[in-house]
Formats: C-alpha cells, structure tokens, sequence
C-alpha cells in the first residue's frame, strides 16, 4: 500500500495528519459489509499501520450510511476456496479468518478510536468493541446482528468483549434479542465514549488521537497492552504485578524523561520511542 493512500476496492488506508492513521470501510453500495476482499484488505492494513513506528494511533470509519452492516449476505466471495476446500473446511477456515480481523484491531500496537457514521452490526460490532476509544453520530444504530441471521450471537469475539464493556446482564439482553439499540442506549451502557453530530465526528476523533500523542509512545503502548490484559488477569495481585513491570520499563526510557522536561519547561514534547 502507498505510505499515503491505498488503492484498494474494499477500504482506504491514508494518514491525515502526521503520527494519525485512518482505515475507512469503502463498499458503501453495500453498507460496508464485509467480504472475503474487505476482510483481507482490513487485515493488511493493519499490519502496515502496526509496522510503522511513526504511526501513533488509528481511526477508524466508513464511507456512507453504515460504519460496517456485518458480512455481506449475498455472498462472501469465497464460492472457489469451497469447491476446492469442501464445504466444513471453509466454513471453519472463513470463520477464523474473519474472527482473526477483530483480534488483529484489538491487538493492534497503537490505539484505536473508532468513528461510528452509520449503521453498525455483526463484525461491525465487533470490531467497534475491539477498539479502544469509541464515538458515534446520533443517527447511527447497532445490532448484534449474528442471532438475528440464525446463527449463535457469540461470534467474533463478541461474548467476550461486549460482557466487559457493557457488562454481563446488558450484554444478555443485547445477544439474546438482537435487537438494534440507539447511540444514546449505546453511551449510557459504556459503549461510546461520546454522540457527537456527523460533521464534528471526525474532527473529534483526531482531536483525541493528538491528545494520545501528547504521551510518550511506549507509555501508549505499554497502557493499551495493560488494560486488555488486566480483563483476564485473575486476580488484584496479579494485576498490579504486571503494572509493576510496565512502570519500571517505562520509567527507563528516554522519552520518561523528555515528558518531565518537557512538562517543566512548558514546551511540547519531542518523543522519539526509546
């Protein structure tokens, strides 16, 4: 992909400012549903953003009416790989490709602030709750999506995510109905960090990721890391072992001391990730 823009079919990698990657979903003809192409192109554009040091955070968005519908009903794209394959096999091998795009947004290096346009459901959903910082415009909507299509709610990771954002008694109610659910349910359950109207959604978005990077790089990092892992930690001192280790690697860096000096002397910092 090109540094500054990705000339692909299903999503847009450029970078609007610097130290600020944005993936956009571009199928909008069809809601930004998730194909075999899209899911392949998302996935490389991950690994581009989380390769480049010089990238600090990611948004990401859609182009249209949807931020992504879920996976694209009319079909996957995949009609070759199952003759070839059989039918069970690349009904699993699909399955994990797909599950392995939402695993890949939750893990990527840097934060993630998603910025919800429109209409967002099944891996949609997913993948607004692998990111890290959330905002939507009031017009959006959200959906489980999988149960309504037949299929078991816990799907891409989302019996896992959704319980630990929204809790487990919302998240029940959220997957056994399937029903859509508003931006404003959607703040009050935890969801969204803000409503804010479409033509600030964007700016918002990049406001808080040069917010982010007014702190040192690796303390980014090293907190993102912290805080998902801190979900399966078992136990408060098993946590607070970890954050030991993460506060004693942090404080040795010289981008610790260039925040102290820089904070002091009132001036920007010039972090340089080491």
């Amino acid at each position: 992909m090109d540094s500054d823009t990705a000339a692909v079919t299903a999503v847009r990698l450029d970078r609007p400012e610097p130290g600020i990657a944005r993936l956009t979903f571009c199928r909008p003809e069809r809601m930004n549903a998730a194909d075999i192409g899209f899911i392949a192109e998302a996935k490389e554009a991950l690994a581009e953003v989380d390769a480049d040091l010089d990238v600090r955070t990611l948004v990401l968005t859609g182009e249209g009416r949807a931020f992504c519908a879920g996976l694209d009903l009319t079909g996957y794209g995949d009609d070759g790989l199952v003759e070839a394959q059989g039918t069970v096999p690349r009904a699993m091998a699909r399955q994990k490709e797909i599950a392995d795009l939402v695993a890949r947004i939750r893990g990527l290096r840097v934060p993630v602030i998603a910025a919800v346009n429109g209409a967002t459901a099944g891996v949609g959903l997913s993948m607004l709750c692998a990111s890290d910082i959330r905002y939507a415009v009031p017009g959006a909507n959200f959906a489980v999506g999988y149960i309504r299509a037949g299929f078991s709610a816990c799907d891409m990771g989302l019996s896992w995510l959704l319980p630990r954002i929204v809790g487990a008694g919302r998240a029940q109610e959220l997957m056994l109905t399937g029903r859509r659910f508003t931006p404003a349910e959607a703040q009050q359950f935890g969801l969204l960090a803000d409503v804010v109207e479409p033509e600030a959604l964007m700016d918002r978005a990049l406001e808080t990721a040069r917010q982010i990077m007014l702190n040192a790089p690796i303390s980014v990092e090293f907190t993102k890391e912290g805080l998902w892992k801190s979900l399966e930690i078992p136990s408060f001192e098993a946590a607070v072992e970890f954050e030991n280790r993460q506060q004693i690697y942090t404080a040795m860096t010289e981008d610790r001391a260039e925040a102290t000096e820089s904070f002091l002397a009132k001036r920007a910092p010039q972090y340089r990730r080491r």
